[in-house]
Order: C-alpha cells, then sequence, then structure tokens
C-alpha cells in the first residue's frame, strides 16, 4: 500500500476546546445550577473553536431537546479557512451529574468529515448496544438480552456472571434490567452520562452498555468508537407518540438497524473527551489554587491512535492571552 506522509492530528486540538469547556463549568460542580454550568461550558468552547484552523458546521448540538445553552445546530465554527467538517459536541454531558456534584459528567467534541454524520432529524433517542473490540462481531441488537450477554462474555473469554451492563437507571429500562439479572450478568445504573457509557463500554471499563439513550449522543460515541475498533448498533426507539409521528412524516425507518458506520461514514474520525466532575472513567477537573489539573482521551480514528492526556493549567498564563474566565 502507498505510504501518507504524517498528518496533523486535529484531535490535539480539539484537546484544547474540551479542556477549556471542563474548566469552565467544573466551577459550577454541585451548585445545582445546570443552565449556568452549560452556559459557561458552552461560551468557553466556541471560544477555543474559533482559533482552529478549520470550517466546522454542529451537526450534533446539545440542548435542543432539554431546552438547555447550546451550540445550534448549523452554526459555524472554526476559522473558516482550513477543511470541511461535522462537528457534534456535547459542551456537558451529564449536566444533572454536575449540578448535583455526581460522577462521569464529561465534555466531549467530536469532528468527522462533511457530510458523513447521521443527521437525526427529529429523533430524539435510539437503543444502543455497545461493546469492545474484541465482542465486535458477537452481537445483534435484534436478539434476546440474554443471547447477547452469552456471545459477548465467550469474545470476552469470561462467564456471564463475570460481565458488568452499563444501563441508565430510567423507568423504561425495568424489564431491561430484569433480562440481564435473570441471566446473571451484573449492572452498572447511571442516571445520566450516555456518551461516556458507550466510552466505558468500547475502552473494557465495563463490558456492555445496552439501553435506550439519545440519538445524538449516539452519532458523537460512534466517532470515537470507530476509531477504537469497538461496536455499537442500534434502531430508533421514539419515547412518545408525538416524536414517533414526527419520526415516521421525516422518512426515518423504525425498523432500520444502525452500526457504527451508519452513525459515521468515514474512519477519518478525530474525538477528545475531558472529564468534568470525575469519576472511574475519567478523573475530573481538579483546581490548585493557582490553575487546574485535567483529565482527557483524544483518539484519532484513522490510525487508532488513543491517548490517555494529563494537562497542568497554570491560569496567570493562561487567562493574560485568553478571554476565557476560569475563576
Amino acid at each position: 500500500m502507498p505510504q501518507e506522509a504524517p498528518q496533523r492530528n486535529l484531535a490535539l486540538d480539539l484537546l484544547r476546546v474540551t479542556e477549556s469547556a471542563a474548566m469552565a463549568s467544573a466551577r459550577w460542580l454541585g451548585k445545582g445550577d445546570g443552565k449556568r454550568a452549560d452556559g459557561a461550558a458552552v461560551e468557553a468552547m466556541r471560544t477555543s473553536f474559533n482559533a482552529m484552523n478549520m470550517s466546522g458546521v454542529v451537526v450534533i448540538g446539545e440542548g435542543e431537546k432539554d431546552r438547555a445553552p447550546m451550540l445550534f445546530n448549523g452554526e459555524a465554527v472554526g476559522d473558516g479557512k482550513g477543511p470541511g467538517f461535522d462537528v457534534a459536541v456535547d459542551p456537558v454531558e451529564g449536566t444533572k451529574l454536575l449540578a448535583f456534584g455526581r460522577p462521569n459528567a464529561i465534555s466531549v467534541v467530536a469532528l468527522a468529515p462533511r457530510g458523513t454524520m447521521y443527521d437525526p432529524g427529529p429523533c430524539f433517542y435510539m437503543r444502543k448496544l455497545v461493546v469492545p473490540p474484541q465482542a465486535k462481531d458477537a452481537v445483534d441488537i435484534m436478539a434476546p438480552v440474554e443471547d447477547n450477554l452469552k456471545k459477548t462474555a465467550a469474545a470476552l473469554d469470561k462467564d456471564v456472571d463475570d460481565l458488568v451492563v452499563f444501563v441508565l437507571d430510567k423507568p423504561r429500562h425495568q424489564g431491561l434490567i430484569q433480562e440481564i439479572r435473570k441471566a446473571g450478568a451484573r449492572i452498572q445504573l447511571h442516571t445520566d452520562g450516555d456518551v461516556a457509557g458507550s466510552l466505558m463500554a468500547v475502552t473494557n471499563t465495563v463490558d456492555m452498555m445496552i439501553g435506550t439513550g439519545g440519538t445524538p449522543e449516539g452519532v458523537l460515541s460512534a466517532a470515537a468508537i470507530r476509531g477504537l475498533g469497538g461496536e455499537m448498533q442500534g434502531y430508533l426507539d421514539p419515547q412518545s407518540e408525538e416524536e414517533r409521528r414526527n419520526v415516521i412524516n421525516a422518512g426515518y425507518d423504525l425498523k432500520r438497524v444502525l452500526r457504527t458506520e451508519d452513525l459515521v461514514a468515514s474512519d477519518d474520525t478525530f474525538f477528545a473527551a475531558t472529564g468534568i466532575s470525575g469519576g472511574t472513567f475519567l478523573k475530573g477537573v481538579q483546581f490548585t489554587g493557582h490553575g487546574a489539573e485535567t483529565y482527557s482521551m483524544v483518539i484519532r480514528g484513522k490510525t487508532g491512535a488513543y491517548r490517555e492526556i494529563k494537562t497542568r493549567h497554570n491560569f496567570e498564563k493562561l487567562m493574560a492571552i485568553s478571554s476565557i474566565d476560569y475563576d
């Protein structure tokens, strides 16, 4: 195969975007004001994006469903002079987690070439199944839960009762939880954190993520999953009759199984996530009095490079050149 010269890893530029959003929003940890936390993250993220050499358009913006502050769909980001990208953002994934001081709130951004990210339109919710690379070819979201647990366990060289499954603690999942317990697997219940759950599954922090969560979050997660070689499968799962009608009227097929490649149709992806509130997956922002420490992951899909990065920030120097207020 012809060799390519090394290209710039934009995931490292995205790192500055998620770090800035994480540090700005972390000041609101446990203060009960999710909108103020979201707003701080959005403004920091928008400012950091504008310094990037790219022509980006937000196709997955967070906030519309929850009427929260947001980088809106269709918003242009970057300096407008570089390559064209679809942009997916979640300035604070797990706003309630951050507002109430709970673990696993993160800031997340992904890029893919223009026109390659799935457009969820009016589809707010989808059923998802995420597994690590070892189980990529073993699962089928349309199969019974017990079958997928058995096949995943075999692929990971484990017993079913060794498995840990990430599930959102929502009333809609009562039946799912009973099925998992009946099969013998263990469960981690999380009140929020859809993207974090997918990342935990694909990095072997847990063994599987399953359940109904946000469609935009599914697209955002798929950019990382492609780079790490895992698997996401899903189908649209409207949670109200109004949503169902809107999805059907917009021409979407409720029976279609969406795979990772359908959600992001390119391997040339860039992904970054920075911990805000901390947890077993990514440590949170640690303020030091004169600055902060952040903990992040960055992924380049084309090469499969996955970095875990700890950064020390000096606020005196940083705020001398930045318009973002981290105090």
